[in-house]
């Protein structure tokens, strides 16, 4: 009776620790194969707008419309279902947008599926497109590399954070200004404008917690890789769990001069697997 007992409990142990340990997976069909993504909880407005788009159907024959080897590949555009050759895509979306989820674990190391979004001009509260999303494929980085990132991400910021500030105020010289050299990467007159704000933009940056990688990202970007700086600009909400050698091969591709694949890589998707 007692090994009964003992049987029936362990029984019931294991099945509750199988139901906890189910996740849900979304597998995204391709003409070179599968890739399977696994949907992170603490992004829950991403994690459920993709389940539903991926159980409705919206995804099945849309494009990888974007593509750029060592960085990543882009989809979700509803107008890609019917798109010409050569016609430039990107512009496609639902009718609405997803607030923001930023979780700092969540790095855009190799494999995360993240979301897409217009930039930051235009979109300072980093809110999400309501379809199109990505996935990385990166790169390694060393040391040197990954302190020239978080300059990179810093000076950035600082561009935003006074573009914003100048918007606010009557003349509208400067910002106008900042914008067209931003556009022509003039960094020497970015420098300028930048230095005679200086102040405001200093105090507001500090209170914006400034983007420096841990040494456990650090590690991760030099032996996994990635694209780091993208982090804290984008919502990562999920990963790869299999077929990351498909996206290597769709990466890979021959494109046009906008990135798209000049043969056309469909897809489908399925839900797989649902934790409720």
């Amino acid at each position: 009776m007692n090994k009964l007992i003992l049987l029936l409990l362990s029984t019931l142990l294991l099945g509750s620790c199988q139901k906890q340990a189910r996740e849900d997976l979304v597998q995204i069909d391709t003409p070179h194969g599968a890739i399977v993504v696994r949907l992170y909880d603490k992004t829950p407005l991403h994690h459920d707008n993709f389940l539903a788009l991926a159980e409705s159907g919206y995804y099945d024959g849309t494009l990888f419309h974007r593509v750029i080897n060592a960085f990543m590949i882009q989809g979700g555009d509803p107008d890609s279902k019917t798109a010409q050759p050569g016609q430039l895509l990107g512009e496609g979306d639902t009718n609405y947008t997803i607030p923001f989820e930023y979780i700092p674990e969540y790095i855009h190391k190799r494999g995360v599926l993240a979301a897409a979004r217009e930039n930051d001009d235009v979109n300072p509260e980093k809110a999400s497109s309501g379809s199109q999303f990505y996935i990385v494929q990166g790169k390694k980085f060393t040391e040197e590399e990954l302190d020239a990132v978080e300059l990179k991400v810093e000076r950035r910021t600082k561009q935003y954070i006074l573009l914003n500030l100048l918007r606010k105020k009557t003349d509208s010289t400067d910002y106008l200004n900042l914008k067209k050299y931003i556009d022509k990467r003039d960094t020497a007159n970015i420098r300028k404008i930048i230095d005679l704000h200086h102040d405001a933009v200093e105090a507001q940056y500090l209170r914006t917690k400034p983007f420096k990688l841990n040494a456990e990202q650090r590690q991760v970007y030099k032996t996994i890789g990635g694209t780091p700086h993208l982090d804290g600009a984008y919502t990562v909400f999920g990963e790869v769990v299999s077929g990351m050698e498909i996206v290597d091969k769709i990466a890979a591709m021959k494109t046009d001069t906008n990135d798209r694949p000049v043969t056309d890589i469909r897809m489908t998707m399925k839900v797989l697997q649902r934790k409720r």
